[in-house]
C-alpha cells in the first residue's frame, strides 16, 4: 500500500494568501501527495479571554489572547476558493482541517470528499458525529488521547455510518515540537492492533524527518507533516515544521523506504546475481592431484570464485578418485 503523505501548511501562511500559495508550490514540487490547511472561524473555536498553549506563547506575542492569534489565522471562503485552483493547477490534492461545524458545511460544499479529524476533537462529539454522517475518508489524529478515547471516538464515526475501513487513526503527540522520548511509536502498532480494520498512520510533530521515515518503516500508510517556507517566521507551528528542502527530503526518503519493502520472497536480487560466482567459493585442489588419488582434506581446499562445485556439495567429492591430473586452484571435477 503506498504512503500517502500529507504535506500540512496549516496556519503556516501567517494569514497571507499569497504565502499560502507559495505552500501550495512546495508541497507539489517535493511529491506530497496533498497539501493541508485548517479551516476555522476563530469566534466558533475559542473564547475570546482563553489563554494559549506553551509553545504558542513561545513563538507568539505573549499577550495575544488564543482567540486574536487564531483570528489572524484565518482563511476566507474566497482564499479557499484561490487555494483549491491553485492545488489543481499544480497537481497537488488539496485537504483541509474543519475545526467547526460550519467549517465542514464549508469544505463540503468546496467539494472535499477526505475529512481530517485533529486532536483536539477527539472527544467533540457533535463534530464527530457530523463528520461520520459524510460517509467518507476520515483521517483522525489521537494526540493527548488514550485507547479508551480513540475507541469512543471510532465508535460515534462508524455509528454515524462511515465504514471502518475508510478510517485512519494517526497516532501523534501534540507538543509542538515533540521531544523524541515522548514520541513513543510503538503505540501505532498498539492502535492497529487494538482496532482491526482500520489503517494506521503518524502525524509528525518532532523536528526532523527520522521519525517519520521509522512510522513508514513500522506500518505507517498515512505520514503528515508540518512545513514551512522558514523556521525563523513568527507563528505557533513554524519551529516545529520542515522548511521546503527538508521536504523534499522527507518525501524522497518515503518512497525509498517503501521501494525498499519488495514483495517479501527472500531470493537472489537481480542486481546481486553477477556477485554470487565473486563471494561464493567451489571445491579446488589444494594441491597437485595426479589422476587415479583419492579426493580427501588433505588435497581439496575450499576458494573463490563461486563457479564450480559448491563446498556444499564436500561429502559427495571426498572419497571420490581424480578423473584426471588438477593443478594446484583447479577446479574439481567429478
Amino acid at each position: 500500500m503506498r504512503v500517502c503523505i500529507i504535506a500540512e501548511a496549516g496556519v503556516n501562511h501567517n494569514g497571507s494568501l499569497a504565502r499560502a500559495k507559495e505552500l501550495v508550490c512546495v508541497a507539489a514540487e517535493a511529491g506530497a501527495d496533498f497539501v493541508k490547511f485548517q479551516t476555522f472561524e476563530a469566534g466558533k473555536i475559542v473564547s475570546k479571554n482563553a489563554s494559549k498553549a506553551e509553545y504558542q506563547k513561545q513563538t507568539t506575542d505573549e499577550d495575544q489572547t488564543q482567540f486574536e492569534m487564531l483570528k489572524k489565522l484565518e482563511l476566507s471562503h474566497d482564499d479557499h476558493v484561490t487555494l483549491i485552483e491553485s492545488c489543481k493547477k499544480n497537481g497537488i490534492a488539496f485537504l483541509s482541517t474543519a475545526f467547526d461545524l460550519d467549517s465542514v458545511d464549508l469544505l463540503k460544499k468546496m467539494g472535499q470528499k477526505v475529512w481530517k479529524v485533529p486532536s483536539g476533537e477527539i472527544t467533540n462529539l457533535p463534530y464527530l458525529r457530523k463528520i461520520g454522517s459524510l460517509k467518507q475518508e476520515v483521517i483522525m489524529s489521537t494526540g493527548m488521547a488514550d485507547l479508551g478515547e480513540i475507541e469512543d471516538a471510532l465508535n460515534v464515526l462508524v455509528d454515524s455510518g462511515t465504514e471502518r475501513e475508510k478510517i485512519t487513526i494517526l497516532h501523534c503527540n501534540t507538543e509542538y515540537p515533540t521531544p523524541i522520548q515522548d514520541v513513543n511509536l510503538r503505540a501505532m502498532q498498539t492502535i492497529g492492533a487494538a482496532f482491526p480494520g482500520v489503517h494506521v498512520g503518524y502525524s509528525d510533530h518532532t523536528e526532523g524527518i527520522e521519525i517519520s521515515l521509522a512510522a513508514v518503516a513500522m506500518g505507517a500508510t498515512v505520514i503528515e507533516k508540518h512545513f514551512t517556507l522558514d523556521k525563523s517566521l513568527p507563528g505557533p507551528d513554524h519551529r516545529a515544521s520542515l522548511e521546503p528542502h527538508e521536504l523534499v527530503e522527507m518525501v524522497r526518503a518515503i518512497r525509498n523506504v517503501e521501494l525498499a519493502f519488495g514483495d517479501g520472497i527472500k531470493r537472489s536480487s537481480g542486481s546481486e546475481l553477477k556477485n554470487k560466482p565473486v563471494a561464493r567459493k567451489s571445491i579446488v585442489a589444494g594441491c597437485s592431484i595426479k589422476k587415479g588419488e583419492i579426493f580427501g582434506p588433505e588435497n581439496l581446499a575450499v576458494k573463490r570464485p563461486g563457479n564450480g562445485i559448491s563446498p556444499m556439495l564436500w561429502d559427495e567429492v571426498v572419497g571420490k578418485i581424480a578423473i584426471r591430473d588438477f593443478n594446484e586452484d583447479d577446479f574439481i571435477e567429478i
